[in-house]
């Protein structure tokens, strides 16, 4: 049996829910609630030392990561293929997974945070932000260079910088196919839907008004099974997830 630990609003966590409705896997949702910390409790960090979600378990066997998920999903369960089986084609469709996971997935945290879950810390000081801080062992330095009040205007302006380039580049990419690894629809569009809804959801939607290929690719992307299953009600609640990690 699969459980998946989950959270509505979280970003990775859709990106797996995505995955595992495209391939049609049953699974047992647990939801562990970011906005009430329960990411940093004793008892869920002994089933994922990160204090993230989400977190896959089979066999009493936690896959943590969300890359990592999807992909042990591609070893065990191979159809229908998510990732093609051409060498050089997935080494290909793992590059632009690799920027993804560098670029535009940690680049959307700024402006969410800013809109919406700093407010989940306005009532602390800095002596209890800092425990709070201090309480996370994956984004520690993170929420230390947030500051409960947070990002300033540069880090917005660069984080808006790096998704106007993922934009650029999936134009680019989208030239070539339907799908930024050309027909194949793989986790690599899957990886940056999460971050393409939180544009939208931020109104940040203008920052490919001038890109067609980016336009017509969230069209599709849309009337995926998996999309209504990963960012269904209350997924885009964003107002939500005050407190919580994206």
């Amino acid at each position: 049996m699969l459980e998946l630990w989950t959270y509505p609003q979280s970003t990775c966590s859709q990106k797996v829910r995505f995955a595992l409705a495209e391939k049609g896997i049953n699974y047992v949702s647990r939801n562990i609630a970011l906005d009430r910390g329960e990411q940093v409790s004793d008892w869920y960090l002994a089933i994922n030392p990160n204090g993230v979600a989400p977190t896959l378990v089979e066999d009493g066997v936690a896959i943590l990561d969300s890359s990592v998920i999807t992909e042990y999903l591609e070893d065990t369960r191979p159809s229908p293929a998510l990732r093609p089986a051409e060498p050089k084609a997935l080494a290909h469709m793992r590059a632009w997974r690799a920027f993804i996971d560098e670029v535009p997935t940690p680049a959307i945290r700024p402006p969410s945070f800013n809109a919406f879950i700093v407010q989940g810390f306005a009532h602390l000081d800095d002596e209890g932000f800092a425990a709070a801080a201090e309480r996370r062992p994956l984004r520690k330095h993170f929420y230390q260079k947030m500051t409960q009040r947070g990002f300033d205007q540069q880090a917005i302006d660069e984080a808006l910088d790096k998704l106007r380039a993922t934009l650029l580049r999936m134009e680019a990419a989208l030239a070539d196919g339907p799908w930024v690894c050309g027909e194949m629809f793989t986790l690599a569009d899957i990886s940056l839907s999460p971050t393409i809804v939180r544009m939208e959801d931020l109104s940040l939607a203008h920052m490919w008004s001038d890109l067609p290929g980016v336009a017509d690719w969230y069209r599709r992307i849309q009337q995926k099974t998996g999309f209504t299953a990963a960012f269904a009600p209350p997924a885009r609640d964003i107002f939500h997830s005050r407190g919580a990690a994206c």
